[in-house]
């Protein structure tokens, strides 16, 4: 009789168009039909519509006279790159995911300080 426990393998397809992307925040909440929606988003200064610049006397381009939007200063922009939407089983399954790789991600940081410190320790003066 084998003890072997019964197993699958998942085999990853990936579209063509794959393509990871980089984001810095997340918003969303509860849906109306209890499922958890999070809207991924770039947060970035944003980039002005247009700048009037002052032509000089010797017609090079001189100091800003405007620009559009007024407010760019006091602006920040987050693009809406993507969202997902999963249910509570889903959404504590990604929980439970993600605590395991920021332990990953935690201990290999310790490791680098730790290398840091006694390569630190070891230099002669």
């Amino acid at each position: 009789m084998s003890t072997r426990k019964p197993e699958m393998t998942f085999k990853y397809v990936f579209t063509y168009d794959y393509n990871p992307i980089y984001i810095n925040g997340a918003h969303g909440g509860i849906s109306p039909r209890g499922e958890l929606v999070i809207n991924f988003y770039l947060e970035r200064q944003p980039l002005p519509n247009a700048i009037s610049h002052e032509i000089t006397p010797a017609g090079s381009i001189g100091p800003e006279t405007s620009v559009d939007p007024s407010d760019l200063g006091r602006s920040l922009v987050r693009q809406v790159i993507n969202g997902v939407v999963v249910n509570y089983q889903t959404a504590r399954e990604l929980h439970y995911w993600l605590g395991e790789k920021l332990k990953e991600m935690e201990a290999l940081e310790q490791a680098r300080q730790a290398m840091a410190a006694e390569a630190g320790s070891q230099v002669s003066h």
